[in-house]
C-alpha cells in the first residue's frame, strides 16, 4: 500500500491541472488564509476590548460553547439556507467561508482576551503613571504582552481551520478535501491515503511557519527566551527582596 501511496504523490500527472495536487493545495491555503484573516479581523479587535475593559465576557464564554455545535452540520445547514439565494460557484464557497470563520473564531477570540487579561496590573498602573491614555495602554503596554496567548489562539484556529476545510469539500469547496472524497467514491485507497496525508503536511508547515514568525514578532523579554538564553535560575527559597544573595546556576 506504501508503495501506492508514495506512486500517486510522486507522479507527475497528478500535480498538474485543475484538479491536480498543486491546484487543489492553492485553493487548500487561499481558503484557510481568507478564512483566518476574516476570523482575526472580527476576534483580535473584540478580544482587546474585553479584556481592556473587562466587559462583555460573556461573549467569550458564548463563542467558546458554540464549539460544541458539530461543523459538518453547520456547514450542510448553511449550505441549504444561504446556498439557494447565491448564484453560481459562490453558493458553495460562502457557506463553507462562513461555518469556518465562525470555527476559527473561538480559539482567537480567547486567546486574545486571555492574554490582555494576565497582563500585570502593576503594568498597567506604570503606564498610566506615565501619563498614556487608555489606547496608549492597550496599544503600547497590554497588546505585546498579550501577543504569546494571542498567538497561541491564532495557531490554534488555523490549525483547525486546515483540518475542517477538508470535509468542507462535501459541498464543492474544492481543496485538498476532494482527493479523500474522490478517493472513497472511487475506491482509489492511494488517492484517499495520500490527501490525509497532504492534509497533514500541510498542517505542519502551517504551524512551523507561524512558530517562526511568533519568535519575530513576541518580544524575548515577554516570551521567556532571554531569560533561558542567559541559563539563570534562581535557586528556590531564596528571597531577592530581602537582601539574600541568590544562588544560580548554569542551564
Amino acid at each position: 500500500m506504501i508503495p501506492t501511496i508514495w506512486t500517486w504523490l510522486t507522479s507527475a500527472q497528478n500535480w498538474v491541472g485543475s484538479f491536480g495536487i498543486g491546484n487543489r493545495l492553492a485553493q487548500h491555503v487561499g481558503y484557510s488564509l481568507l478564512v483566518v484573516a476574516i476570523a482575526a479581523v472580527i476576534a483580535i479587535p473584540l478580544g482587546l476590548w474585553v479584556g481592556h475593559t473587562g466587559r462583555g465576557r460573556w461573549v467569550v464564554s458564548a463563542t467558546n460553547a458554540a464549539r460544541a455545535v458539530p461543523t459538518l452540520g453547520l456547514l450542510f445547514a448553511l449550505a441549504l439556507w444561504v446556498g439557494p439565494h447565491i448564484p453560481g460557484r459562490a453558493a458553495f464557497v460562502v457557506p463553507s467561508v462562513i461555518a469556518l470563520v465562525l470555527l476559527a473564531i473561538p480559539p482567537i477570540l480567547a486567546g486574545t482576551y486571555a492574554g490582555v487579561e494576565a497582563v500585570d496590573p502593576a503594568a498597567r498602573d506604570a503606564a498610566k503613571g506615565l501619563g498614556m491614555t487608555p489606547r496608549q495602554v492597550l496599544a503600547r503596554v497590554e497588546l505585546p504582552c498579550a501577543l504569546p496567548l494571542l498567538w497561541s489562539g491564532l495557531r490554534s484556529a488555523v490549525l483547525q481551520v486546515i483540518a475542517t476545510a477538508t470535509i468542507a469539500a462535501y459541498i464543492g469547496l474544492g481543496g485538498l478535501g476532494r482527493f479523500l472524497i474522490d478517493g472513497l467514491a472511487q475506491a482509489d485507497y492511494a488517492q484517499t491515503a495520500g490527501g490525509a496525508i497532504l492534509v497533514c503536511l500541510l498542517a505542519l508547515v502551517a504551524d512551523g511557519v507561524l512558530a517562526l514568525v511568533q519568535r519575530v514578532v513576541v518580544s524575548p523579554g515577554v516570551s521567556g527566551r532571554r531569560r533561558r538564553r542567559r541559563g539563570i535560575i534562581l535557586a528556590p527559597g531564596k528571597d531577592m527582596g530581602h537582601g539574600n544573595v541568590a544562588h544560580t546556576t548554569r542551564a
